[in-house]
């Protein structure tokens, strides 16, 4: 259930493509970037590691986007999903934060029976209760309900259904390293009869490591399974990050890829890049 999760996903046979090899060469230079002087590097840094801590007390708007080559039954198509993924923390008191993540994904199929398909899909909205200081061994915790919104303008952008169901993280970090997990379960609780039921597992551990200067690299593997079908989804995630500024405002930009290493047979190939607005307190 990656990015909102859609009803169906574009599956194609693993091989490299010269678009994946150019992603690639490209994450190299990008981590190569120059940054600032001792002060910005400071607050890079401090941004950088707060970007990828999911329950951090920080704002920031990540526009990712998917590029999916060689999708459909020919393996010539091409699906693009654009997530809009805004992250806003909400002082509840002196002790706890409430972190809202929702996944707003706007997709492009060329390769579905009868037409290309664009639109809205449905939208996956996370709420994370977060004590501010971290707990024994330093933990950095935050649990909650999560809901998915039936929002998707076709069939095939979405599940058609509500959900509900609980999210939880955990991270530990020490000194440049990040490690932790985010697991969620949704179950589905109304809809159209003729749509599928939802039984969804998720449980992505991540690691980052910040070089300095906003530059960073990260690793997630996010392990769907769905509970209905029987079928298990693995995807290998890696990019690099860079922290910047333009004008006043602080962005964070990244580039990497996707690995499938549990798929069933025909799994997909792609490549993510990352756009990210920040909004530091």
């Amino acid at each position: 259930m990656n990015s909102g999760m859609s009803g169906h996903s574009p599956f194609v046979n693993r091989k490299y493509s010269g678009g994946e090899l150019a992603f690639i060469s490209l994450f190299f230079l990008f981590v190569s970037f120059p940054c600032g002087n001792a002060a910005a590097q400071a607050t890079a840094d401090d941004r950088s590691q707060k970007l990828a801590n999911p329950p951090a007390n920080l704002t920031r708007v990540p526009l990712q986007n998917n590029v999916d080559f060689g999708a459909g039954v020919n393996g010539h198509g091409f699906a693009y999903t654009l997530n809009i993924q805004p992250v806003m923390p909400l002082e509840l008191t002196e002790d706890w934060n409430l972190i809202t993540r929702t996944i707003i994904p706007i997709g492009y199929r060329d390769y579905l029976p009868g037409a290309d398909v664009s639109g809205l899909g449905d939208v996956n909205a996370s709420f994370f209760f977060s004590p501010k200081g971290p707990g024994p061994g330093g933990l950095i915790r935050g649990a909650g309900p999560v809901a998915l919104l039936p929002t998707a303008t076709d069939d095939f952008l979405g599940a058609g259904i509500f959900g509900l169901g609980s999210t939880a993280v955990g991270l530990v970090q020490q000194g440049p390293w990040m490690v932790g997990a985010l697991a969620n379960h949704i179950w589905s609780i109304a809809g159209p009869n003729d749509r599928p039921d939802v039984s969804v597992n998720l449980l992505p551990p991540f690691a980052s490591h910040n070089f300095g200067g906003g530059r960073s690299v990260s690793l997630s593997v996010d392990a769907n399974h769905d509970g209905n079908n029987e079928q298990r989804i693995v995807p290998v995630n890696f990019g690099g990050s860079q922290i910047f500024t333009l004008g006043f405002q602080a962005m964070s930009s990244q580039i990497g890829g996707r690995y499938y290493a549990g798929v069933p047979s025909d799994s997909p190939e792609w490549g993510r890049t990352t756009l990210a607005f920040l909004f530091p307190k």
